[in-house]
């Protein structure tokens, strides 16, 4: 069991094979190439946890809990370094954006997907080839005109 001092969790036990190896970085954080996914298992919102510092997580979910239509269509080279052999290892997250002062606004970037080859731990933001989908999408549905959000 390892251990990591952590902004928002505290001190944060892992595994070796907790960690999601992103060989290139995260975009806007391209020198934190280790990464584990914390956070309360019954919470669909989980914690992208840099390793390389411990100041550093990223809110993410699994879109389809929350847009079950969600499909992308994602470029085929931009996968070669996750070595994804079979469709069924491969899994998708997306950042969550939070306003603090109205987090009912929140966002997430279904453009740019997570793709995760849980096989092999190793994973990379990738851009979409769906031009429908937002880097800013609502997260939560807008409240019907004349009720309170």
């Amino acid at each position: 069991m390892k251990r990591i001092a952590t902004t928002r969790f505290g001190a944060l036990d892992y595994e070796e094979s907790d960690i999601l190896l992103f060989p290139k970085g995260v975009p806007g954080f391209d020198d934190h190439h280790r990464w584990i996914l914390a956070g309360d298992d019954d919470h669909p919102i989980k914690w992208l946890q840099s390793l390389d510092d411990g100041d550093v997580a990223l809110p993410v979910i699994a879109p389809r809990l929350f847009f079950s239509d969600y499909h992308v269509n994602l470029p085929k080279g931009e996968l070669d370094v996750l070595e994804l052999d079979d469709d069924g290892d491969m899994a998708l997250l997306a950042v969550v954006a939070v306003p603090a002062a109205v987090p009912m606004k929140a966002t997430v970037n279904l453009r740019a997907p997570i793709v995760v080859n849980v096989k092999k731990h190793r994973a990379r933001q990738v851009i979409a080839l769906n031009e429908e989908y937002e880097v800013r999408h609502p997260l939560f549905q807008q409240a019907p005109a004349g009720e309170a959000t």
